[in-house]
């Protein structure tokens, strides 16, 4: 494909999103009936504003969901700290509640607008951003071509790219170059996401490591906490994590497995979309199992086999319960989850082999002997019954995999260091004329 062929190519999604305008409301009202969209702020969806554009500088900054959102909030208190308004959007409901809880009226927060010129244009028109930043993998056509027609600096923050994303891109490496040329900046992840942007045409390109390590531990209700230790007492426990199709039918398997050999075994499943919970709860009763869901506040008494995680926010809640976690999207799944919060909240990270989304951070936990890969579901009951029986393997796990957090901490700075030639011209403004944030 050619270069001229490529710009055709884009101006062809420019008008097909043009067209498609008027037709998009069916679909995000039928998001909006399933929980995916905030009903009372869908026009947020087609580039409403619901606030005023405060005076001054400002800073768009974009996180889809909710694993990006938390991975930015550390750079976005920091940038705060400069006094530079930001607008933050996020794409789904979960995400929009962790700014609401962890940042406030500190920004304003908007839900994305879709990806149609109408849309984009409606969004730029009233935020005039003087600067954007996105996070991870956000490649978006028409918001990338129209903020680079209106020259707003774009950089991308903790970048990374799949091993899919990566070869579908390298198959159009002329549209690839049209989109990333209009990046000021690519911060990525790792030395490999570093130089698959840099092949795609990106420039200039420099690494940073995981802002996710840099972050604070999941939060917890302290109260919450101790009303569920004290009713699982001594018991043994494990979680199964972010679990993905499939993965919830092994857990509650291995459950099955492992009790014979650990006396009061209590498995706590956290399903990575708790919607699922009728399902899933109905799955687990049918194979004799008694559940208790989280979201009901059910009781976790003596014959209580599983408790399900079946919340949003309750992330530092689970991990504190166990020393053990599984993290899912990773023996049914493909790509893997974020095995950095456990390591983080000293617990023993055990995964499936597919974790190409985490490969680096995979791989120092493993180097380390903070992580281990299981096959398949014997594997992982294997690895569970032997944790919960040796507890010096078991510590050793958990040390590992909190030094080897502790060692891949330093990439908010070295993203802070990146993004300094296109904040501090806005921090001066900002100063100069009295219009910082409030």
């Amino acid at each position: 494909m050619s270069e001229r062929w490529a710009r055709a190519l884009l101006r062809g999604y420019r008008l097909a999103g043009a067209a498609a305008y008027p037709f998009v409301g069916g679909y995000v009202t039928w998001r909006s009936s399933r929980g995916k969209e905030d009903r009372a702020r869908r026009r947020e969806r087609y580039g409403v504003a619901s606030r005023e554009r405060p005076s001054g500088p400002l800073i768009w900054a974009h996180a889809a969901s909710v694993g990006e959102t938390i991975a930015v909030i550390p750079l976005i208190e920091s940038i705060l700290s400069y006094g530079v308004n930001i607008v933050l959007t996020t794409g789904t409901v979960t995400s929009a509640q962790v700014v609401q809880d962890r940042l406030g009226d500190r920004v304003i927060h908007q839900y994305v607008p879709l990806d149609l010129k109408p849309a984009i244009s409606k969004f730029l028109d009233h935020w005039r951003p003087d600067l954007a930043i996105i996070a991870e993998s956000e490649i978006w056509p028409m918001t990338l071509l129209e903020l680079g027609a209106r020259r707003v600096p774009q950089v991308l923050v903790n970048g990374r790219l799949s091993d899919r994303s990566f070869k579908s891109w390298k198959k159009r490496p002329f549209v690839a170059e049209a989109l990333f040329e209009n990046l000021a900046h690519v911060v990525a992840q790792s030395d490999v996401d570093g130089e698959r942007f840099h092949t795609l045409g990106a420039r200039p390109v420099s690494v940073s490591g995981n802002l996710k390590v840099d972050t604070n531990p999941p939060p917890v209700d302290e109260k919450a906490l101790d009303t569920l230790r004290k009713q699982i007492g001594t018991r043994p426990t494990w979680a199964a994590i972010s679990t993905h199709e499939g993965e919830e039918d092994i857990a509650a398997e291995v459950h099955a497995m492992v009790r014979n050999r650990r006396k009061g075994l209590l498995t706590i499943i956290v399903p990575r979309h708790p919607e699922r919970g009728d399902a899933l709860e109905a799955m687990i009763t049918g194979k004799g199992l008694t559940v208790a869901r989280r979201s009901r506040r059910d009781r976790i008494d003596a014959d209580t086999d599983i408790l399900m995680g079946d919340t949003i926010g309750e992330m530092g809640l689970y991990l504190r319960l166990t020393e053990i976690a599984f993290v899912g999207r990773s023996m049914t799944g493909q790509g893997g989850q974020n095995p950095l919060e456990p390591a983080m909240l000293d617990t023993a990270v055990l995964s499936g082999r597919n974790v190409q989304n985490f490969r680096e951070s995979y791989q120092r936990l493993i180097d380390s002997g903070g992580a281990k890969i299981v096959r398949d579901r014997e594997m992982l009951a294997g690895a569970v019954n032997f944790l919960l029986a040796n507890d010096a393997a078991r510590y050793a796990m958990i040390a590992a995999g909190s030094a080897t957090v502790q060692d891949m901490r330093g990439a908010l700075a070295r993203t802070l260091k990146a993004l300094e030639p296109f904040i501090q011209p806005l921090i001066v403004q900002a100063r100069l004329n009295g219009s910082g944030r409030r």
